[in-house]
């Protein structure tokens, strides 16, 4: 069966890349390095390395707290970090600088899986939460190199669809050492499709372990003060294709209630910015950009974000956030960092990415979930005529965070036992 699937990732290469040369239309990074895609590489990297890969921007946030314990507990250590999209790459260079190594992951095509191992010779391999790859898992199986997923999640269909391929699925979580977990019915779910029960470890979601260094709460205060000052500001961070249409629609209707009220979006992707931004003044709405360095006037309706790598510095500038991707079906987007940092949270319906998340913050009554506009715009009223429900809010959100914390300590003393 993998034989058979490696011929047809083969086959399916020339689409994969005219797939990078469209996407590189609107985001030219990703017509970049694909040499590295094939794992073909001009300069000489450390070998021995401890391998981490986080898919995009997401992961490698969650990834980040777990590599500095490991950077402080283990100072010689080469670590290494692959990411998949660009946005990822970009937020490992910026955050980790000169302190990892740092490449795309390779196709799980053999040859490029070859090339790479010898490239790095890693000495510890760990993937973070859902990637399962034939290739790549085989073969540390083979040269003995221990492999774990960490924060493994995997959705009701996911499952359904490991179940309809065995033959290609099982020896590649048998390659694996431990899948640790971030709930029981994640750990039900990967034993479903053929894990080792023994092999199989619920040890938290490390997304709860979020670092909120104390000068990014205070860059947002002063952006607020500075910027933002006498505006109540709503956050809608990480939005995606329609979804900003959705605030836009009925930002006049709640500016009725709301006179001071700004609106902040932060796109997911930066190809969107200058979509974004035709989207705001076809609503005759007037928008800053935040490159463009204006400044925010008593008539500005919209500060629109088009940086990257922010966003828990505006949640610190914000007086309520909504976490985007939930009003569209995109699965939803981490909220805990919005929380950790102390701001009344928001989220829409579609929240299957994060639905163990959303339960118990729901159930701590500590973020409201809308459903519709009309709900965004009754919730987003009473939280600025309520101030003290605000802020039991926000003090709610901050607490369900600091109870579910303690996965990267777990999961360091697992890790430990191969470093």
């Amino acid at each position: 069966m993998r034989v058979f699937y490696s011929c047809l990732f083969y086959l399916l290469i020339p689409f994969i890349l005219l797939r990078l040369l469209w996407r590189g239309i609107k985001a030219p990074a990703y017509r970049c390095r694909w040499r590295e895609r094939f794992a073909l590489y001009n300069i000489k990297f450390p070998q021995g390395v401890i391998w981490f890969h986080a898919v995009s921007v997401g992961e490698a946030e969650a990834l980040f707290p777990l590599i500095r314990k490991i950077q402080k507990q283990h100072p010689d250590a080469k670590l290494l970090i692959t990411t998949t999209t660009p946005t990822g790459s970009a937020r490992v260079k910026t955050v980790m600088q000169e302190t990892v190594a740092h490449v795309y992951l390779p196709y799980d095509i053999p040859d490029a899986v070859n090339r790479f191992m010898r490239c790095f010779k890693p000495k510890l391999a760990v993937i973070m939460e859902t990637e399962i790859w034939p290739n790549l898992f085989v073969y540390c199986g083979k040269n003995d190199i221990p492999l774990y997923i960490i924060n493994a999640r995997l959705s009701e269909k996911s499952s359904r669809g490991y179940q309809k391929i065995p033959s290609l699925v099982h020896p590649a979580l048998a390659a694996i050492n431990l899948i640790a977990t971030q709930t029981q019915d994640d750990a039900e779910r990967f034993i479903a499709i053929g894990a080792d029960s023994e092999k199989v470890l619920t040890l938290g979601n490390i997304k709860f372990d979020v670092e909120i260094p104390q000068t990014t709460i205070a860059q947002g205060l002063q952006i607020k003060a500075d910027l933002f000052r006498g505006r109540f500001v709503w956050l809608i961070a990480s939005t995606h294709k329609d979804e900003e249409a959705i605030f836009l629609e009925i930002y006049k209707e709640i500016k009725q209630k709301i006179p001071e009220l700004l609106l902040v979006i932060v796109p997911r992707h930066p190809e969107r910015f200058a979509d974004v931004k035709k989207q705001c003044e076809q609503f005759q709405l007037a928008v800053v950009m935040r490159t463009a360095g204006d400044r925010v006037f008593t008539e500005t309706d919209v500060y629109l974000v088009d940086t990257m790598g922010e966003l828990k510095m505006l949640y610190a500038a914000s007086d309520v956030a909504f976490v985007g991707g939930s009003m569209v079906p995109r699965g939803g987007h981490n909220i805990l960092e919005a929380a950790a940092v102390g701001v009344p949270v928001m989220f829409g319906p579609y929240m299957v990415n994060f639905k163990e998340i959303a339960r118990g913050v729901l159930s701590h009554k500590a973020a409201i979930q809308c459903q519709n506009k009309d709900e965004l715009i009754n919730s987003i009223v009473a939280l600025y005529e309520q101030p003290v429900y605000r802020n039991a809010l926000a003090e709610k959100g901050m607490e369900f965070v600091r109870q579910n914390q303690g996965a990267i300590a777990r999961i360091c003393e697992v890790l430990d036992r191969d470093i």
